[in-house]
């Protein structure tokens, strides 16, 4: 599935690859193209193959068919020259906790050749673009663990690597260490990098993403900019009504479910019934209407965009916080690393 741009743009490209772990099909002929200079996302829950696809891309895996490049580069067949030009920053950190901060960057720019000089230089300035410079003396064991993901991805930069594969850089970060490394991100993008990256996080993929492709059960189900992919739910908006007492929001559900189309969802754990606007903000006095009738009162209602959520739920059926698809074992297991020129 093309991902926008042409052949001689591509930074990166994949044709119907696909990976298997005995009966578990991981990916099931997955093709894209990401344009050289944009981020584009992979956006699926866990086991839908997106660790797998990064691991191919990053010749830490080998597809059973199908074919990939990285910069031109084959990587089955070009491996050492793909690892030259990639930088990796998995779902763990890969720091090593007992070396401070500024060892762990000298220790990889070393493994990367540069001379003792050159790699405390480039140690000093990824300190200070990612603001670690007054936690260089710490080891890393102290570090807040939004620290240790910034210290993980300073590493995956040292040898300034035109292509970055990110695994789901912000897993178990606080919202504000999150928008942290969603600006270095954004940075890196607008200095020439090419992005790709993983995520289960809606907003995420949202905020960051030129393209995103929907994965599901080791397939992409649909790819395109945010806009496009919002614009497949059908109809221009959302009914987002808050039940002032969540425990009846199952009886307000059953009276409003003939109005959502078979797209309706309900939270009882936070109140929430969100069904699509087909009639615009002429389906509100029905609401309204039927809730009151039957004595379930509004806390309240309003209309709202599609999100990437509604996306993912339109598509696939369930939401990206059901770990569902065939790729659960093949997604799990030790953390994946990081290649890039040191082998």
């Amino acid at each position: 599935m093309q991902m926008g741009g042409g052949a001689t743009s591509a930074a990166i490209t994949a044709e119907e690859l696909t990976k298997g772990f005995g009966k578990i099909r991981a990916l099931e002929g997955v093709s894209i193209e990401v344009p050289r200079g944009t981020v584009t996302a992979l956006l699926g829950p866990n086991g839908a193959g997106k660790t797998t696809f990064v691991r191919i891309l990053a010749t830490l895996l080998r597809p059973d068919s199908g074919r990939a490049t990285v910069a031109g580069h084959d990587v089955v067949h070009e491996a050492g020259a793909v690892r030259a030009v990639i930088g990796l920053t998995g779902q763990y950190t890969a720091v090593d906790e007992n070396l401070t901060g500024r060892e762990n960057l000298e220790m990889v720019a070393r493994l990367y050749h540069l001379g003792r000089a050159e790699a405390r230089a480039r140690a000093d300035e990824l300190l200070a673009q990612f603001d670690l410079t007054d936690a260089a003396a710490r080891r890393a064991k102290t570090y807040s663990g939004g620290m240790r993901r910034r210290l993980d991805l300073a590493a995956s930069l040292v040898a300034r690597p035109p292509i970055l594969f990110l695994d789901e850089p912000t897993t178990g970060l606080d919202p504000r260490s999150r928008l942290g490394m969603w600006d270095i991100i954004t940075t890196l993008v607008k200095e020439g990098t090419t992005v790709l990256l993983t995520t289960q996080n809606l907003d995420e993929a949202d905020r960051l993403a030129d393209a995103i492709a929907v994965l599901d059960r080791g397939r992409i189900i649909k790819a395109g900019t945010s806009l496009e992919l919002k614009g497949c739910c059908g109809g221009d908006a959302f009914v987002q009504v808050r039940i002032a007492e969540r425990s009846q929001t199952e009886a307000a559900a059953a009276l409003l479910g003939d109005l959502g189309n078979g797209r309706m969802t309900a939270s009882a754990e936070i109140g929430d019934v969100s069904l699509p606007a087909t009639e615009g903000a002429a389906l509100l006095p029905e609401i309204i209407r039927r809730l009151d009738g039957s004595g379930i009162a509004i806390a309240d209602i309003s209309l709202r965009q599609p999100t990437l959520d509604d996306v993912f739920l339109a598509l696939t059926g369930h939401s990206t916080e059901e770990a569902e698809g065939n790729g659960a074992t093949a997604e799990g297991g030790a953390p994946a690393g990081r290649k890039g020129g040191m082998a």
